[in-house]
């Protein structure tokens, strides 16, 4: 191609950026089934919808993934994705995560609840629980145990009762019902703590039969009620407990192995259907116990080390364990007996199938899709056998691993692997997916790069840190003769640390930006603002030789000196309906020229417009239509329904009465995050997008709304503005897709609708999705799309032949789609040999900035993995 062209690339490794480490994985519960009805083996359609995957880690935050495949999809290249980040207090971890249903009688069987039917609970090795409000990403309230620090939990099948294992070694019980969180009962006392704790099968309490006249009376409260009788606990003093729910009592006490009279810790149990209780240790002992006669049935070696986690498949008939070792180990329930035999504990037994090495340090958690439900064998679930089931673990090496866990007795039909990995769908043979550990809060780059002053920044929990990239050599390429190539990179270049900082937050910081003059920072955690004036000092200094008496070299001294504007987080504040509310924000964007920040709210779900121009910073203008309601029908913008306009921005010291109608009008409001924001080269255009998947554009030559787009399927991944074209706006998508829209017409143009319909299977089908796309002057007619493991170039002008009627341009992109993944594209080129890659953007004409973060790089600070010598020992 005669316009390629070679990019400099700045292959930054320097960039200290750590993730957290994976502490736990869940998966919502699904809906008991219902006692009086006459199927009591419900199938769940597994098919319409893949459930919320919430991922905790070290630093307290907690990532809610949702899939990237549409509702009706089975399969899925970039599998599960970060929706949104709920911050954590800072400093805080997360040990627990279980999903409980808000109302579980306003669901069926069948169904697979949301986020809007589901509560979020977490403990962190302290003595607080927390409930985490999804829609607001923020703590919704805390109750102490009042038991010390809490060392497990586990709610009921019924999402009623949760269950702790507390450090004073007793259970307490906490009621769930109608959206409550309150103390209910506390368990006898034990002389040890509670490790791991599970509840066994509840038992189905069916209407009485009444001959009386109230026979009718009481007839819907007595239908579905299933009561909770037994649960298990294990424990630090090498045993294992049965305890009666009724009387909080133990009923039972099973004994562990010994070795050298050392105590055995019980990490982890679990129940399964009919009653057969499994543990795994800290000898590395995965034991099956009956719960009837409290004895052992079957014991194996199954690990090394301890045994820190398990989780039971869809069917109950697969257990798969993992821990220090770092190998998943699955266990299958086989038939001993005759065919015509029916299976019992005389008939089948649990057998060792096999074992993986997933990950390269510990192992910390494990969850299943579909998830288990604890259930007697007469309600069993039954899940469409054509589809696998998925296992998703997750450690200290900071990256979900899923892999498709069918059983090899279900291949008997063509089973479906949702991964999209290989043809294989059993655990023992099928490729896993490790997902991309993340860039930064709500999948949204902690690292950002202001282009004119050469400066990188990056976030972390509670500090930033700017780096400052030198001037690449020059260089004599011929442009005309080299093909686009960002495979060379810099090393002669140079960068040095201009900037460290530690800030006094109340949860980790969210989002940041700088400027594209270096002059302005600003980070913000979940509760308040900081806005910084940074002035770059660059002094020459010269090393004088004491034997010639002349300069010998010169040194180039970086400084940078931070004054922070004390007063912003009241000015927003002045701005804001409620008082008492947060100034912390979600996403920002700086103008070109750096006069103006934009700004969304974590509170109110606001845009402002922010002045930087004068003496001190002065909000413009407010937007509130991410916030309104009226404009949304059946999940799609309505032509026609307008949203609420303007608010103009009023005086700080406007009157309480004002305050307290703006108050109740949020009450009344939608509750939306506001996750990303672009602003045109020319700064004329603000895109915004929510995760309700609203997108609206204003023009901040006016300060006025402009548009609203309509609704996707699917939240926007990445905002961008073409720099040929400031009018043109690119979008994409989780799963790869991308639209183009025309902010001036307001139209999707019929170039973007052919590009958009004819995009390569490389792309659309790569196996991690896109977080970014950057421009370079020096290649206009190419987009660099990146993801974690990826680097895309693609074209914008549309592949499709024009002058084509609508026949044949629909007949050229059907037989486009149906090209083969290994089909080469003549406007596209991918690169694979960054990864992975936590940013990537253009730093000047022909110079790309490629921040990576190897993950031997991030392992290196942890300590040693477990290791056992095979052969050669003494």
């Amino acid at each position: 191609m005669g316009d390629s062209i070679t990019l400099a690339v700045h292959r930054c490794r320097f960039v200290d950026y750590t993730p957290s480490a994976i502490t736990a994985v869940a998966f919502p519960p699904l809906p008991l089934p219902s006692i009086s009805d006459k199927d009591k083996n419900p199938a769940v359609n597994q098919s319409s919808r893949f459930g919320t995957l919430a991922v905790g880690h070290a630093n307290g935050n907690i990532d809610l993934c949702a899939w990237a495949g549409g509702e009706r999809d089975q399969q899925s290249s970039q599998a599960w994705v970060i929706r949104k980040t709920l911050p954590g207090p800072h400093p805080s971890k997360v040990d627990s995560l279980t999903f409980v249903l808000r109302y579980p009688d306003d669901l069926n069987a069948d169904d697979i609840p949301s986020c809007s039917d589901l509560r979020l609970l977490s403990s962190g090795g302290g003595s607080e629980l927390l409930e985490w409000d999804m829609d607001r990403a923020r703590v919704k309230r805390t109750i102490s145990s009042q038991g010390g620090a809490i060392w497990c939990m586990a709610a009921n099948p019924a999402s009623s009762l949760l269950a702790l294992g507390c450090e004073d070694g007793t259970v307490r019980l906490l009621s769930l019902v109608n959206d409550t969180l309150t103390h209910y009962r506390r368990f006898d006392r034990l002389k040890c703590r509670i490790l791991s704790i599970a509840w066994g099968p509840p038992t189905p309490q069916h209407p009485e039969k009444h001959n009386g006249r109230d026979h009718n009376s009481d007839s819907d409260d007595e239908e579905d009620a299933w009561i909770d009788t037994w649960l298990v606990t294990g424990s630090s003093d090498s045993s294992i407990r049965k305890w009666d729910v009724a009387t909080g009592r133990v009923v039972d006490r099973m004994g562990m192995d010994k070795i050298r009279g050392e105590r055995t810790l019980v990490w982890t149990v679990g129940v399964l259907g009919d009653g057969t209780i499994v543990s795994g240790d800290s000898l590395g002992m995965v034991k099956f116990w009956d719960s009837r006669t409290c004895t052992q049935l079957q014991s194996f070696q199954g690990h090394g080390a301890d045994v820190l986690c398990l989780a039971i498949g869809p069917e109950g008939n697969t257990v798969f364990t993992s821990g220090v070792d770092q190998k998943i180990t699955l266990f299958s329930l086989v038939k001993t007996g005759g065919f015509n035999n029916t299976s019992g504990p005389s008939t089948s037994r649990w057998v060792q199938s096999c074992s993986r090495r997933l990950h390269s340090h510990d192992v910390r958690t494990l969850a299943t899709w579909p998830p288990y439900t604890v259930l007697p064998p007469s309600y069993k679930r039954r899940f469409p056998i054509d589809v696998s089931p998925i296992l998703a673990s997750g450690g200290l090496d900071m990256s979900v691993v899923v892999t498709p866990a069918a059983l090899p007795s279900t291949t008997v039909v063509k089973v479906i692997n949702p991964l999209s990995t290989s043809a294989h769908c059993t655990f023992e043979d099928s490729y896993h997916r490790r997902l991309a550990y993340s860039v930064g809060a709500s999948g949204i780059p902690a690292i950002q790069v202001a282009r004119k002053a050469r400066l990188i920044s990056c976030i972390r929990d509670s500090g930033v840190s700017i780096w400052r990239v030198m001037a690449r050599p020059s260089v004599d390429d011929d442009p005309d003769t080299q093909e686009i190539d960002v495979s060379p990179p810099l090393e002669s270049a140079g960068w040095k640390k201009v900037l460290e900082m530690d800030l006094n937050v109340n949860t980790n910081l969210i989002a940041s930006a700088i400027s594209e003059d270096g002059r302005w920072l600003v980070v913000s955690d979940s509760c308040e603002t900081k806005l910084f004036s940074l002035t770059l000092d660059v002094r020459t200094s010269y090393q004088v030789d004491p034997c010639i008496g002349t300069n010998r070299d010169k040194k180039d001294q970086d400084h940078i000196h931070v004054r922070r504007i004390r007063d912003f987080s009241s000015i927003i504040q002045a701005h804001l309906p409620s008082s008492n509310s947060s100034t912390g924000g979600q996403a920002f964007q700086f103008t070109p020229d750096s006069s103006k920040l934009v700004m969304s709210t974590t509170a109110l779900s606001y845009v402002l417009v922010i002045d930087l121009a004068g003496e001190k910073p002065r909000v413009l203008r407010r937007f509130d239509q991410h916030r309104s309601k009226n404009s949304i029908v059946h999940d799609r913008v309505v032509k026609g329904l307008k949203s609420d306009d303007d608010v103009d921005m009023v005086d700080a010291t406007a009157n309480e009465d004002d305050h307290g109608e703006d108050t109740e009008k949020a009450h009344a409001s939608a509750i939306v995050n506001i996750l990303r924001l672009s602003i045109s080269p020319d700064g004329q255009w603000l895109a915004t997008s929510d995760d309700h998947a609203r997108t609206h554009i204003f023009n901040l030559d006016s300060i006025q709304h402009h548009s609203v787009l309509p609704t996707f399927a699917k939240p926007t991944q990445v905002l961008a503005f073409d720099p040929r074209e400031p009018n043109i706006l690119i979008m994409a998508f989780p799963d790869n897709t991308l639209q183009v829209y025309n902010v001036e017409s307001r139209q999707f143009p019929t170039w973007g609708k052919e590009l958009c319909n004819t995009l390569p299977r490389r792309f659309t089908h790569a196996h991690d999705p896109v977080l970014g796309v950057a421009f370079d002057a020096a290649a206009p007619r190419y987009a660099l799309f990146w993801g974690s493991t990826w680097i895309c170039k693609l074209s914008l002008t549309g592949s499709a032949p024009r002058g084509l009627t609508k026949k044949r341009r629909r007949e050229s992109m059907k037989a486009s789609s149906l090209l083969s993944i290994d089909d080469t594209h003549r406007d596209l080129k991918m690169i694979a040999h960054y990864r992975p890659i936590l940013y990537l953007d253009s730093l000047a004409s022909g110079e790309l900035v490629v921040v990576e973060r190897p993950l031997v790089d991030v392992l290196s600070d942890l300590p040693p993995a477990y290791f056992k010598h095979k052969y050669g020992a003494s």
